[in-house]
């Protein structure tokens, strides 16, 4: 017994002399504390929560507080290195509840896994939650450590509270409603007060009236006949109509449309061709008359009494379950599936998934009715039976080829604002926001936003904004604090506004739109939006050394005899060549109608024409549809893939260089105009770096003498946005880049997991 006691002392005195030389680590820091916004409360939540970073080893994951709240899902880590793009809105580890595409609960010890809803029950406790988000996501959450109890309930509310049964329970409403209040002071008889260079929401006459005048659309008026929406629920208050078609004509008219949507004007060429949009007309008998009386006063309404072509769209474009079914192929091609042995079968399964090919399908469309107003000077009314999904899409690419307005950063927003926002695009379905019907469910504005992408990588100099621009934006879909892409139609903004306060108060609601960007981003990081090689109005560029401004004849017009239907396109694909040749290429060798043996058409001589002269920035571009110049768009498709993230790569390194030369010789400017404008006693010293920083219009600054000439450690292909974390799989090996998508093979999908729930 005192020979085991004299043991015992031996080793604690052993244990003390260790303790001494190898003290215990410090415990973790608390985490953060969490803010919380208007009207946003927490559900659930769960301690000792692990986020896996790396599919290798547990080395960098983080360890905190996983939350659940009315608005979003939260991860709060106990410490975090990694630092991006700053969201006023969102941290780094939060998901709104609305970017959740499927909530899937795991049990490794028991092999059992189920996909979570509303008021669902599990009955085992689970070991890991994986988060499928629509902006392409993927998390990891481990609960090892955390309490069996707390972790089953907080992967219930993510479940519940990500399916919400009806429209006035999603978050914008609350959060609206708590902050109405706070801008009684800001609202000037009943508006919103708008200042400085704002984005024209086209929800009074006023703003239509300035677009006709921008146009020079004069035989074309503001019509108020849907005021209160009494014609129309899915239209706008105020419409743009040829000005010899009175309103009662009008009103007699909308009762042979779909949803009673009468025709709505679109734009207006120089050369007095317009290009309207339309509905399909219900009763197939009155097809004909109603048609009739409708070019007819399209027809008045041109200076040359042009003809008016009709395209219709349903009969030559993919149907939206087909964007739909080919999104899903390339989500799951770029997200889980693997690269294969070789590249160039990676690209064609990239290619057989056909979202490049609707792309494509798309903008030829778009490039053919721009045609039909560019080169045959006819009025072009664009078909589909409900006029809110592909008329969108179509009707917005033909005015940003056409007008170089709607390349800049506002009109770009006026345009999504006109074409999508107030002529009633169904983005609560389309999002499925309400998960409630997947087959109404489109991706048809990424569809969009990809291919004003592909006509930036074109034309990178031509618009004012960047794809990190395009990206944010596809992303503010998941955040339903917006008007802009929470509801379906103007009327049901409207009733959003009256439901969101109390019936006591003003009903008139400060309900923001996306294009305040100011609640999302600081000053400083919307600059990221700007794209330092625009060329705006009146710039010149250097070639060889010459000053050369960008200018271009005006195209010739063809004969107005010349008129046809524009050549139809199935799934993509059209009967027949190609309409639009590739520019520098072999294509009178490829394509023996381009041959000089045989005759060409008039919309080919039309497309050679433009594509042999420079392009003129500030006029009309056309993107060049060859397949092999459809790309993928990387940063929307492939930024949240670790294995794909380039260090100090990547179009941004290109990037952060000619932001920098820009920042450079906006400092110059400056300095040249203090000191034309100044005194001798007052010109500027050597080291005066120029405008304050807050005004500088590049995220990426000059360099100063004394900073090295190196690009920042955290610029990766990624950049503005964090992989880190994201797409986190299981029993995942390091591979080359050429491999870089092993691991999970499918997209987890209810019918998968129905064999397994449990």
């Amino acid at each position: 017994a005192f020979a085991g006691n004299d043991k015992k002392k031996t080793e604690m005195h052993f244990t003390t002399q260790l303790l001494t030389f190898f003290p215990a680590p410090p415990p973790p820091p608390p985490p953060p504390p969490f803010v919380y916004f208007p009207g946003e409360i927490v559900v659930n939540e769960a301690n000792f929560v692990r986020k896996c970073i790396n599919t290798e080893n547990n080395q960098d994951d983080l360890w905190g507080k996983l939350i659940c709240t009315n608005f979003k899902v939260s991860f709060i880590p106990n410490d975090d290195p990694h630092k991006r793009l700053s969201h006023k809105l969102l941290g780094e580890h939060d998901i709104p509840l609305t970017c959740l595409e499927q909530v899937v609960t795991v049990n490794d010890t028991k092999g059992k896994k189920k996909v979570l809803g509303s008021n669902q029950k599990l009955k085992f406790n689970p070991t890991e939650l994986i988060l499928y988000c629509k902006d392409l996501r993927i998390l990891r959450f481990c609960f090892n450590e955390a309490g069996p109890e707390s972790a089953r309930k907080v992967c219930l509310a993510i479940g519940h509270y990500s399916h919400p049964a009806d429209l006035q329970l999603l978050f914008g409403f609350e959060y609206q409603g708590r902050r109405y209040h706070e801008f009684k002071g800001e609202r000037v008889n009943g508006y919103p007060q708008r200042t400085g260079l704002r984005t024209p929401f086209f929800d009074r006459s006023s703003d239509w009236d300035r677009e006709i005048k921008r146009t020079s659309a004069s035989e074309w008026r503001v019509c108020s006949i849907n005021e209160d929406y009494i014609i129309s629920p899915s239209l706008p208050e105020f419409i743009v109509v040829p000005v010899s078609m009175a309103d009662q004509d009008l009103k007699q008219y909308s009762l042979y449309f779909t949803d009673m949507r009468v025709p709505l004007w679109c734009w207006n060429h120089h050369n007095g061709s317009a290009l309207v949009r339309m509905a399909s007309v219900v009763d197939p008998l009155t097809q004909r008359k109603t048609d009739q009386k409708i070019f007819t006063a399209i027809t008045r309404s041109h200076p040359h009494r042009s003809e008016v072509l009709k395209s219709e769209l349903d009969k030559c474009l993919p149907n939206i379950l087909e964007i739909q079914n080919a999104f899903i192929k390339i989500r799951q091609i770029c997200t889980l599936d693997p690269f294969e042995e070789s590249e160039e079968r990676w690209l064609s399964t990239i290619e057989n998934s056909r979202w490049l090919e609707f792309v494509r399908a798309f903008l030829k469309q778009s490039a053919e009715i721009v045609y039909y107003l560019d080169g045959k000077n006819v009025s072009v009314i664009i078909q589909e039976e409900e006029d809110r999904d592909l008329n969108c899409v179509v009707s917005s690419l033909v005015q940003l080829m056409l007008d170089p307005h709607y390349r800049s950063l506002i009109g770009f927003q006026s345009l999504v604002q006109k074409e999508w926002v107030m002529a009633g695009h169904r983005f609560l379905d389309r999002c499925n926001h309400l998960k409630k019907n997947d087959k109404e469910e489109s991706p048809l504005f990424v569809l969009f936003l990809d291919c004003v992408w592909q006509m930036m990588n074109q034309y990178p100099a031509a618009f004012e904004f960047t794809e990190a621009y395009l990206t944010v934006l596809s992303d503010s879909m998941w955040i339903p604090l917006f008007s802009t892409f929470l509801f379906s139609s103007s009327k049901q903004r409207e009733f959003a506004k009256n439901k969101a306060i109390p019936s006591a108060e003003d009903p008139t609601l400060y309900f923001p739109s996306v294009w305040e960007w100011s609640l999302q981003y600081s000053t400083k990081d919307q600059t990221l939006f700007n794209n330092p090689m625009y060329v705006g109005k009146g710039a010149a560029c250097v070639q060889n050394g010459e000053v050369k401004s960008f200018s271009r004849t005006k195209q010739k017009s063809f004969s107005s005899t010349l008129r046809g239907s524009a050549t139809s396109l199935r799934n993509g694909l059209r009967g027949g060549e190609d309409t639009l040749p590739r520019r520098g290429s072999l294509m009178s060798e490829l394509k023996p109608d381009f041959s000089p043996a045989k005759d060409e058409s008039p919309s080919e001589r039309y497309f050679k024409e433009w594509f042999s002269r420079p392009a003129d920035l500030h006029g009309l571009l056309i993107p060049v549809l060859m397949p092999s110049h459809m790309a993928l768009w990387k940063l929307f498709f492939l930024r949240w893939v670790p294995e794909a993230c380039i260090s100090k790569g990547g179009p941004i390194t290109a990037y952060h260089k000619l932001s920098q030369l820009v920042d450079e010789i906006e400092i110059l400017r400056s300095q040249l105009r203090q000191y034309k404008g100044a005194s001798p006693a007052s010109t500027p010293l050597k080291g005066q770096r120029g405008r304050p920083s807050e005004q500088r219009n590049m995220y990426f600054r000059a360099y100063s003498p004394d900073e090295p000439q190196t690009p920042p450690d955290y610029l990766t292909s990624s950049f503005p946005f964090n992989p880190a974390g994201n797409l986190c799989r299981r029993y995942v090996y390091g591979t080359p880049i050429s491999k870089f998508l092993n691991g999970a093979r499918i997209w987890l999908s209810t019918e998968t997991l129905a064999n397994d729930t449990v």
